[in-house]
């Protein structure tokens, strides 16, 4: 049965310079040119940061104002592979692992946004630029507000793409809300049905939250549930969803602040549509909005052209 996303969704210490390698690199893109053979897009480094207490893994390529790129569940860094080489022509584009996903550190608690957002903070810092431009997708996209919030000084311009603010999601299914939330934030169960089934259960998501459906292909699914699967991977995921009980009371708090920064909300005609940006109206004194017509909840890897173009157009203007 097709399912509609709008019914689903709800300290400065240097950069270690150790490459890594990635598992496993998406075929299409990389018989284009586009990735090298170790998953990375061609030029592009990857590094480690120590910051706030765990150990950050991020991609970086280019040079010029910072450009910072976070990914949602159930992605890594990769899920940018095919926009940061445009990109980076006239970005340092960073593109990290939230903690708990890719290559980055697992720990057993941090998956409030608020967290997740001094974590950002803390990466800035170490890259030793001072500020940063944002554009964050899904989970990332509800850090990268709260960044905002919390310290507009390091932010120069707020992206968020498809995304909903804490506190505006449905999180009810008896009141037409989305089943996965309910289902992820459960404790032990939602690891326990996914056990050896995380390829699975993380393509059915994908597929499910995609108007395109053959955008993301099966090696991508297969390069994120090979993180997700590895030993307390699932878990982690799940945190950024039950972490939402913290969430939703700290975005009440901050509803009668404005962001001063401009702000772009970039979103899915399937995806969310026009719910961010109505969300962020109120909240923003120079709001954006545009919205893919032919799109799911994966902008970038649905639609990367219109993607770049209304992503470039902003942080140019």
């Amino acid at each position: 049965m097709k399912t509609d996303r709008r019914t689903l969704l709800f300290g400065t210490p240097a950069l270690a310079l150790g490459m890594v390698a990635t598992p496993t690199a998406d075929s299409s893109a990389r018989a284009q040119g586009a990735l090298s053979p170790n998953g990375l897009p061609e030029g592009a480094t990857s590094r480690f940061a120590q910051i706030n207490g765990i150990r950050m893994h991020l991609v970086e390529m280019g040079q010029g104002p910072a450009l910072i790129l976070l990914h949602g569940w159930p992605q890594t860094w990769f899920a940018w592979r095919g926009v940061v080489p445009r990109l980076a022509t006239r970005y340092r584009v960073v593109a990290p692992d939230l903690r708990g996903t890719g290559l980055s550190e697992r720990p057993p608690s941090g998956y409030d946004k608020r967290t997740i957002a001094e974590d950002i903070r803390a990466l800035i810092a170490a890259l030793g630029v001072g500020q940063a431009h944002l554009a964050a997708h899904d989970m990332g996209g509800k850090a990268a507000y709260f960044l905002a919030h919390l310290h507009p000084e390091v932010v120069l311009k707020l992206t968020l793409i498809d995304c909903l603010l804490p506190g505006t999601e449905n999180l009810d299914a008896l009141r037409g809300g989305a089943w996965h939330y309910g289902f992820h934030m459960a404790p032990e169960t939602p690891e326990m049905l996914t056990q050896g089934r995380e390829w699975e259960y993380i393509r059915a998501q994908i597929k499910a939250w995609s108007h395109k459906k053959d955008a993301i292909g099966e090696d991508a699914i297969t390069e994120y549930a090979s993180h997700y699967a590895t030993p307390g991977g699932m878990t982690a995921g799940f945190n950024f969803y039950r972490a939402l009980r913290d969430d939703v009371p700290f975005a009440a708090t901050l509803r009668d602040q404005k962001l001063n920064m401009p702000v772009m909300a970039i979103t899915g005609r399937y995806g969310v549509g026009v719910r961010l940006a109505d969300a962020l109206r109120p909240e923003t004194k120079d709001l954006t909005s545009v919205i893919a017509p032919d799109c799911g909840h994966f902008v970038a890897e649905e639609a990367p052209d219109f993607f770049c173009e209304h992503l470039e157009k902003f942080l140019m203007g």
